[in-house]
Formats: structure tokens, C-alpha cells, sequence
């Protein structure tokens, strides 16, 4: 598994020079200057104009340009965003905490739902528990989600006024204080509902029907013959296999708890990186934009890497060479 993991490691590279290689293209591509912003805007003499672009490098060949920012990126300077006239590193780590924050508490909502509606309508299929679970998770499968997370601002914002419908925290309270940290989870409880409820539509029908399956097969027919518990036989036999396609979902999984859900955290101007990413693209902010884009990509490679390492921890039947 080691070499296997070291080999995809190395597979990564190739993979993500071309991408850079489009995402760079394209911003070139994009009308106007894409880096324009690092000029002073109020300041139309064409000689500074020309002056500057000729420092800042706008006038050397593509590739040269490329291999600057590629150079550049690589050792961890990522440039200076063009509308907030800071460093792409510190306005990342300054959203990075409430993505993280959101995607770990919709990734637990997900899983606990998953989990509990899954088991209990494989355990008890084709009743009534199961149908109404079924059409609970078909709902929320043709729900979009700017249309639950609206629907959740003005139910329970507006109406109920049980959570805040914007923001991260409450700017009145200390930061570093417990009201801080209540303040932080009461603001990210509702984004993150609307995010894991609509994901759990798909855990909770992949693991029903698992359930189900493994349920006939001949390996839990033989234990039943020998009288085992069938208590034991669902949590040792049945369950245990049907988890493994959930499990290996959570390499998926990493890319959305890092970007956060870009449409739910815009619909609830939650300030994170799905947010961020948006911004930059409204503003043309490409520094951000690319950087962001380039992250993506890779935590994409290795959500994937991971997932194929699951399959081999989980199921001893796989074995990853």
C-alpha cells in the first residue's frame, strides 16, 4: 500500500501541471488585463501605465509569465489578491477555520441521519417506516439547494428567529469566550442542516439497500442455521459489509468540507471559501481565483487517493498493490 500510495503521490504532478497550464490560459484568455488590479486605477498616465506593467512583468512572453507564477506558487506565494489588496495566504487562512467549521458539522449531521434512517429501513423494508423515509429522502434528492437554504432562512430566521440567516459570529460578543464559540456554532448550526440534510439523501438509500442486500446472501443464512443472535448478524455480518461503500465516500467528502458548499455558503453570506471563491470571480480578483481553483484540484486528487485506500482498510477482500 505504501508503494501504491507513493506512485499515486507521483501521479499527482503531471495531473496537476495541467492544470495550472488551463487554469493560467484561461485567465489570460479572460477580456481585459487579468492582473490589472496590481496598477493604480486612478492613476491614467500611460507612462506609469506602461511603466508598471513592465515591472509587475505583464509584457514578457506567456510562458515566461507562466513559469514566474508556476515558480511562484509552488514555494507558497500565491500574490496579492487585486480587490482586497492583501496576500492570497492570509485572506485563505482567514476564511479556511469557518469552511472547516462548516463542513465537519454537515459532514456529522450527513453521517448520524445516514446512519440512523439507513439502518432502520433496511432492517425493516418495504413498511411503512421505510416508505416514508424513502419519500423523505426523495424530496430532499430533487430539492435544490438554494432553494431549502432560502426556504430554512425564512422558516427558521425569520418566522422562528431560532438562528442568524448571515455572518459567522455575533461581532458583539468577546472573541476567545464561551459566548464567542455558542455564537460561532448557533451561526453555522442552519447552513450546515440545509448542507447535511440534502446530502443524506443518497447515504441513507445506499446503505438501506446494502443492508438489504447483504441480508440474502449466504453467509448470513448460515449464521442464522447456526443460530447465532440476529443481533449479532446485523451488527457483525450484515452491517459491517454495508458500510464499506458510505465509508469510502469520506475521501469524497474531503473536497466538500474544504470548499464548503459554495452555493450555501453564498445564499447564507457565510464568510468562507465557497463565498471567497465567488467573490473573486464577480471581481475578477484572479490571484485568489487561481489559487483557489489550483486547491480545489488538488484536494479533488487526493479525496480520490483516499478513497481507493479505504476500499483496501475496509474490505479485506481489496487489496491495494
Amino acid at each position: 500500500m505504501l508503494k501504491y500510495t507513493l506512485r499515486r503521490l507521483l501521479g499527482m504532478i503531471p495531473m496537476l501541471l495541467l492544470t495550472s497550464i488551463v487554469v493560467f490560459s484561461l485567465a489570460m484568455l479572460m477580456p481585459g488585463d487579468p492582473f490589472g488590479g496590481e496598477i493604480d486605477p486612478n492613476n491614467t498616465d500611460p507612462e506609469y501605465i506602461e511603466e508598471m506593467r513592465e515591472k509587475l512583468g505583464y509584457n514578457d512572453p506567456i510562458h515566461v509569465q507562466y513559469f514566474r507564477w508556476i515558480g511562484n506558487f509552488v514555494q507558497g506565494e500565491f500574490g496579492e489578491s487585486t480587490r482586497l489588496k492583501m496576500d492570497v495566504s492570509q485572506i485563505i487562512a482567514e476564511r479556511m477555520p469557518n469552511t472547516l467549521m462548516l463542513g465537519i458539522s454537515s459532514l456529522l449531521i450527513t453521517y448520524m441521519l445516514a446512519f440512523a434512517m439507513g439502518i432502520y429501513a433496511g432492517r425493516k423494508p418495504y413498511t411503512i417506516g421505510d416508505h416514508t423515509i424513502g419519500g423523505v429522502n426523495y424530496f430532499f434528492l430533487a430539492v435544490p439547494s438554494y432553494i431549502a437554504g432560502v426556504f430554512a432562512i425564512y422558516f427558521f430566521s425569520f418566522k422562528l428567529g431560532w438562528f442568524p440567516f448571515s455572518g459567522s459570529v455575533d461581532i458583539t460578543v468577546e472573541k476567545g469566550t464561551l459566548a464567542f464559540y455558542l455564537s460561532k456554532i448557533n451561526h453555522v448550526f442552519l447552513p450546515a442542516l440545509v448542507l447535511g440534510a440534502l446530502s443524506t439523501a443518497q447515504y441513507t438509500q445506499f446503505l438501506r439497500n446494502d443492508i438489504i442486500n447483504n441480508s440474502q446472501k449466504d453467509y448470513v443464512r448460515t449464521a442464522r442455521a447456526k443460530g447465532t443472535p440476529e443481533s449479532r448478524i446485523y451488527n457483525s455480518h450484515i452491517l459491517r459489509n454495508s458500510i464499506i461503500p458510505i465509508v469510502t465516500f469520506l475521501g469524497f467528502d474531503i473536497v466538500t468540507l474544504v470548499n464548503g458548499a459554495i452555493i450555501t455558503e453564498s445564499i447564507f453570506t457565510y464568510p468562507g471559501i465557497g463565498q471567497l471563491f465567488l467573490d473573486s470571480i464577480g471581481s475578477r480578483d484572479y490571484p485568489v481565483m487561481m489559487t483557489l481553483v489550483m486547491m480545489f484540484s488538488l484536494l479533488v486528487l487526493v479525496g480520490n487517493m483516499i478513497a481507493d485506500l479505504l476500499y483496501g482498510i475496509v474490505d479485506p477482500r481489496i487489496r491495494v498493490d
